[in-house]
């Protein structure tokens, strides 16, 4: 699973602390959150939803909020993917400048700074994959290009876009990629704390539209974090757990 876009990729989806010893406190713990009232509670659950709230209804009808859809239950069971114990270690394995340099699931060893592999428990293994666009270091083309066509156990990639900016030309060319190369791929939108809901419901909208009309490989719901508030963190951990087969969603 990879996760090409932002450098600090990772603390969006398994938060820094977690790969210490400690499980996450406040509002990265999902018992912490079902504490709170339940309006709050659904705000940093399911951000997307509480997003349709500012909306018109034609504009909701044009959002596809419950494609994946667990339940506050199912969300609990996924956190323990990303808690660490004493027989579920949550650890960062290795890194890689090339494809060959990846490392083999029965062999994690490595010692180059490209592309950073985390191993979650016996479950799946995350890749931190380096920033595209004028911060990507010179070999970012032969390097993911070759990981995404080639990596045969590849579940997942996401694209990080910048809740603030939308979609960049940057983001265009990693998406055209992802669709060249037939690779299935999500979109999260990031730092969605840092901006307006009006004006965050207004983004939301113009990357639906281009979901629905410009891509084939990219699952239809968006996904919202914000690794400030934890805001949208549960959900794509949950989501995170189901696509690799480490969750049995309850039927509704």
């Amino acid at each position: 699973m990879s996760v090409p876009g932002l450098s600090a990729a990772l603390a969006g989806f398994v938060p820094r602390r977690a790969l210490g010893v400690r499980a996450p406190l406040g509002p990265g713990a999902v018992s912490q959150v079902l504490r709170l009232p339940e309006r709050q509670q659904k705000g940093l659950m399911f951000p997307l939803q509480e997003l349709e709230r500012c909306m018109v209804p034609e504009a909701n009808a044009k959002l596809h909020v419950r494609t994946f859809d667990p339940s506050l239950e199912d969300i609990a069971r996924a956190e323990a993917s990303f808690c660490p114990a004493p027989r579920h270690r949550i650890d960062y394995i290795s890194s890689a400048e090339r494809l060959d340099h990846a490392p083999a699931p029965s062999r994690p060893e490595g010692h180059t700074k490209k592309m950073n592999f985390f191993q979650v428990g016996k479950y799946f293994t995350l890749v931190d994959m380096p920033g595209y666009g004028f911060k990507a270091p010179k070999d970012f083309v032969d390097m993911v290009e070759a990981y995404l066509k080639e990596r045969p156990n590849l579940t997942r990639t996401f694209l990080l876009v910048d809740g603030v900016v939308g979609i960049q030309k940057a983001d265009s060319i990693a998406i055209e990629m992802c669709e060249e190369f037939s690779v299935p791929y999500v979109m999260v939108l990031t730092k969605i704390d840092k901006v307006s809901k009006g004006y965050l419901a207004k983004q939301v909208l113009q990357i639906q539209k281009f979901v629905d009309t410009q891509t084939q490989g990219c699952f239809p719901q968006l996904f919202l974090v914000s690794s400030v508030t934890y805001s949208g963190i549960h959900l794509l951990r949950c989501f995170l757990a189901h696509i690799t087969g480490n969750l049995h969603i309850n039927s509704s």
